[in-house]
């Protein structure tokens, strides 16, 4: 069964093919945007199935993303991928996404023979940080000083060593890199361990923010 992109019901979302037409609405329609794209979402993964809470957990980081960067120029890699159902819509996917984890259909998760927006094939977790890093020295290498390259990861993902070699090698190749935290506590289950703890007390403390560090918040971090 096919599911249409109704304009009536998703006013927003139906003129939105690929990211481009995104990024020509006004900055207060992307609250309606997300609510589309999560109405979406569920409408076809409970009939069809699918990873239904980590993609509900992302869509106002994916519209933000895909909405603040030049995708596909400016990269976005997804650790693990199983997030990624949202950016899958948003990217010229939306009309064949009830095909999604069928045969013949798309892929569950990014996969770069199916659309140039999925930047690196995924899977497994705690490869995103490595592998967004290899594009961002590779751009920089080429003298691509205005590609962004951004890596998404979850708390889950992050207490891997691949993640942490990643960050190790970032902080020192002075490449363009952002790497975005998903920290929502969850893995497969509910997340446990130092990390989690740490990120949570981090997360839900009273610290006031600096005055030096109102600048970066505004700009991003970049200067």
């Amino acid at each position: 069964m096919p599911f249409p992109t109704d304009p009536a019901q998703y006013p927003l979302l139906s003129g939105i093919t690929y990211p481009a037409d995104l990024r020509k609405l006004d900055e207060p329609q992307l609250e309606q945007v997300c609510k589309e794209l999560r109405d979406f979402i569920i409408d076809v993964v409970s009939v069809k199935g699918g990873h239904f809470g980590a993609s509900l957990g992302v869509v106002e980081l994916t519209v933000a993303l895909h909405y603040v960067f030049n995708t596909p120029y400016d990269q976005l890699v997804w650790d693990v991928g199983h997030q990624a159902y949202g950016h899958k819509i948003l990217t010229g996917r939306r009309e064949v996404f009830h095909t999604n984890r069928l045969y013949k259909g798309l892929s569950g998760f990014p996969k770069r023979s199916e659309s140039e927006y999925d930047t690196f094939g995924v899977g497994h977790s705690s490869t995103s940080v490595g592998g967004a890093l290899g594009m961002a020295v590779a751009s920089k290498l080429k003298g691509e000083k205005d590609r962004q390259v951004v890596a998404v990861i979850g708390d889950g993902a992050m207490t891997a060593g691949m993640a942490f070699e990643a960050l190790n090698h970032g902080g020192t190749a002075n490449s363009d890199l952002l790497v975005v935290l998903n920290d929502n506590c969850m893995s497969i289950d509910p997340n446990v361990g130092a990390l989690k703890e740490y990120l949570t007390d981090i997360t839900t403390a009273e610290q006031p923010v600096r005055e030096s560090q109102v600048p970066l918040l505004r700009t991003g971090g970049r200067p």
